[in-house]
């Protein structure tokens, strides 16, 4: 029997996306009307994760969906569905970025109302749509993906972060809620220079920036 892929990489990455959508309406609805400083900080932080989940999404389009839809026949209406979810949360993500530009530019309050609307709707169609993709599709993945396969979409993702910093910022959402054991499992599949980066400049980095995205 050809060895598995190990999926459980992608649980871990889906708790950037359910943790910083959940935080996320609270912040935006803390600035205070004309603090265009700091809305334009959160925009920032918010197109990164909205151009990461569009891409996260795509490559689950492109590179999950058509082998399954072949090859696990028996659960194509799962698939169908997880298609039809990601439809949803485009859509809201759509509205997020129709709204984004103004806010950032004005802090208007109307605008940051609208906006954490349409956050709370990305987090709550999101746990919906990560719980079953981990429950139901990843099982399906293991059993009918190969090894080159599951890490080309891992690769896809990384490789969608345009920049070193981004991708370090990037990592450190990963690691932050990740156990001892997943932290160390994380970092063995990356190239020894991004460790090293990591260790020696990433983590602090991560640190200051939370800093600033959290202070309210």
């Amino acid at each position: 029997m050809s060895a598995q892929p190990d999926t459980h990489d992608m649980v871990v990455v889906h708790r950037v996306f359910r943790r910083e959508f959940r935080l996320l309406p609270d912040l935006v609805g803390q600035v205070a009307e004309g603090n265009t400083a700091r809305s334009a900080v959160l925009a920032e932080h918010l197109t990164d994760l909205v151009a990461a989940l569009h891409h996260h999404h795509l490559n689950e389009d492109e590179l999950l969906w058509p082998p399954l839809l072949q090859r696990a026949t028996l659960h194509t209406e799962l698939v169908h569905r997880m298609k039809s979810q990601h439809e949803a949360l485009s859509a809201v993500l759509d509205r997020i970025e129709q709204v984004l530009p103004t806010w950032a530019a004005t802090a208007g309050k109307a605008d940051g109302a609208e906006l954490a609307a349409a956050l709370r709707d990305v987090s709550s169609l999101l746990e919906l749509h990560l719980g079953e993709e981990e429950q139901e599709v990843l099982p399906l993945a293991r059993e009918h993906l190969s090894l080159e396969e599951w890490a080309e979409i891992g690769n896809r993702g990384a490789s969608s972060i345009e920049t070193k910093r981004k991708r370090l910022l990037f990592l450190g959402m990963i690691l932050e809620d990740a156990s001892e054991q997943e932290r160390q499992s994380f970092l063995a599949k990356l190239p020894a220079p991004v460790r090293a980066l990591w260790k020696l400049v990433g983590r602090r980095s991560y640190d200051g920036y939370v800093r600033v995205i959290r202070k309210g």
